[in-house]
C-alpha cells in the first residue's frame, strides 16, 4: 500500500510537471511575439514611408537594449526572488504588450516608436529570463531538454510576427495588434502555471562575481562560444525576411505576392528553429553539449556563407537552405546556458547567466547594424557572409572547451 500511494504521488508530479511546462512553452511563444512585431513589417514601412536602413535596424536592437538594460536592472534588484516569478511574467507581459500596442497610436517613422521598442525590451527581462527560472525548477536530468524547449518557445514566438504580416497582407497595425493581444493572453495564463520542487531563492547579481566568467577558463570557453553564435543569430532573424523580400522581387512578381512569399518563408525559416532547440536538446543530454554546439555552428555558418549565391535564383531551394539554416543556427542556444548553470558554482549561477545573457546581447547590436551597410557595400549575395565569423570562432572555443578538464561536468560527464 505505501508503495502504491508513493508510485500514484510519483504520477501526480511527472503530470503536474509536463503540464506547467506546456503551459508555459504557451505563454513564451504568445509573449515573445514581441520581440520581431515591428521588425516584421519593416519591409512595409521601408515602401511605404521611406524608412532609412539606421532606423530599420533600431526596430530590433532596441528591443536588444532594453532586454540588456531591463535584465541587469532585475538582477540587481532582485526582482524575480522578491516576487513570486509567476507574478512578475504577468506584470511584465501586460506592460509590454501596452508599449507595443502604443506603436500604433504614432507615426510608424517617430523616434517614439524606438522609445516604445526599448521599453517592450526592457519588459521581456521579466519574460524568458524568468520563464527559464521556472523551466529550471522541474529540471532533474532534463536541464538541456527542459531550456531547449523555452528556447524554441522564444524561437515560435519571434516567428509568429511574420505569419500575422504574411495572412494580414499590407495591413501592417494588424500584425501589432495580434501581437499585443498575444503577451495578453500570457499574462493571464501563467498563472495556471506551477512551480516544480527544486524553485529556490536565486543569487543576488555580483559585479564582482561576474568577473570569474572571465577569470575561469571553462566558463570564458563557454561564453566565447555563446558570443559566436549570437554574433549571428539575431542579425540573420532580424534582417533574413527583408533578404527574402529583395530576393523574390528579382524575379518580377507583383509586390503584394512578393511580400506575401517573403513572409512565410521567412516564418517557416524562424520558427523551424523551435525543432532545432528541441532535437538539441535531445541530443545534447544524451551526446554532450560541445558536440552539440560545435555540430549546429558548422553547419549555421556554412549556410550563412552558401546562402548569398542563391539570392535572386530559384526560391524553393533558397527558402529550403534557409530553413536548414533556421534549425541550425538556434539549435545549441540553450545549450550554451546549460553549460553555464553545469560550470558555475550555484550560488553564482544567476549571475554568471546574467553577464553571458548581458554582453551576448550587446554583441548583436553590432551586426544588426552593420549589415544593411555591408549589404550597402558589398550587396545581398554576400551580406550574410560576414555572420558566419562569429560560429566558426564558436567552434573553436566550444572544441577547446571539450578538451577542458571542467568539460566531465557537462551533460553528466557527456562533454
Amino acid at each position: 500500500m505505501p508503495m502504491l500511494e508513493q508510485r500514484t504521488a510519483y504520477t501526480r508530479v511527472i503530470s503536474s510537471k509536463w503540464t506547467s511546462i506546456g503551459i508555459l512553452i504557451l505563454c513564451e511563444v504568445f509573449a515573445l511575439t514581441l520581440w520581431f512585431s515591428a521588425t516584421a513589417i519593416v519591409p512595409i514601412l521601408r515602401s511605404e514611408y521611406q524608412l532609412g536602413d539606421w532606423q530599420a535596424s533600431l526596430f530590433s536592437s532596441g528591443v536588444a537594449v532594453g532586454f540588456v538594460f531591463g535584465t541587469l536592472l532585475s538582477a540587481l534588484l532582485g526582482l524575480s526572488d522578491r516576487f513570486d516569478p509567476r507574478r512578475f511574467f504577468s506584470v511584465s507581459a501586460l506592460v509590454a504588450a501596452a508599449c507595443n500596442g502604443s506603436i500604433l497610436l504614432v507615426d510608424p517613422t517617430s523616434w517614439w516608436v524606438i522609445f516604445c521598442r526599448f521599453s517592450t525590451g526592457i519588459c521581456m527581462a521579466g519574460l524568458y529570463p524568468v520563464g527559464m527560472r521556472i523551466a529550471a525548477s522541474w529540471a532533474e536530468k532534463d536541464t538541456g531538454l527542459l531550456i531547449g524547449l523555452l528556447v524554441g518557445a522564444l524561437t515560435l514566438g519571434s516567428a509568429s510576427p511574420h505569419l500575422f504580416n504574411a495572412i494580414g497582407g499590407i495591413d501592417w497595425q494588424l500584425t501589432i495588434q495580434i501581437a499585443s493581444i498575444c503577451a495578453l493572453i500570457a499574462g493571464g495564463l501563467i498563472h495556471f502555471v506551477g512551480l516544480g520542487p527544486q524553485h529556490s531563492i536565486a543569487s543576488v547579481f555580483h559585479w564582482k562575481m561576474g568577473l570569474r566568467a572571465w577569470q575561469d577558463k571553462s566558463l570564458r570557453l563557454a561564453n566565447l562560444g555563446y558570443f559566436g553564435h549570437m554574433w549571428e543569430l539575431y542579425a540573420m532573424w532580424a534582417w533574413i525576411g527583408v533578404f527574402f523580400h529583395a530576393s523574390f522581387s528579382k524575379l518580377h512578381l507583383i509586390e503584394d505576392i512578393a511580400r506575401f512569399y517573403a513572409n512565410t518563408a521567412t516564418f517557416l525559416v524562424i520558427a523551424a528553429g523551435a525543432l532545432g532547440c528541441l532535437l538539441g536538446g535531445l541530443f545534447a543530454d544524451k551526446l554532450g553539449r560541445t558536440t552539440l554546439t560545435i555540430l549546429a555552428m558548422l553547419i549555421s555558418g556554412s549556410c550563412a556563407l552558401l546562402v548569398g549565391f542563391l539570392f535572386g535564383g530559384n526560391p524553393w531551394l533558397l527558402t529550403a537552405l534557409c530553413i536548414v539554416w533556421g534549425i541550425a543556427i538556434v539549435a545549441d542556444s540553450a545549450q550554451f546556458s546549460s553549460c553555464i548553470v553545469e560550470l558555475s558554482e550555484p550560488a553564482y549561477r544567476g549571475t554568471m547567466l546574467t553577464v553571458q545573457t548581458s554582453v551576448g546581447f550587446l554583441l548583436t547590436l553590432i551586426t544588426i547594424h552593420l549589415l544593411p551597410l555591408w549589404v550597402e557595400y558589398t550587396s545581398w549575395h554576400y551580406a550574410f557572409a560576414f555572420l558566419a565569423i562569429g560560429p566558426f570562432l564558436g567552434v573553436i572555443a566550444m572544441w577547446r572547451l571539450r578538451l577542458h578538464p571542467d568539460a566531465i561536468k557537462l551533460a553528466h560527464g557527456k562533454r
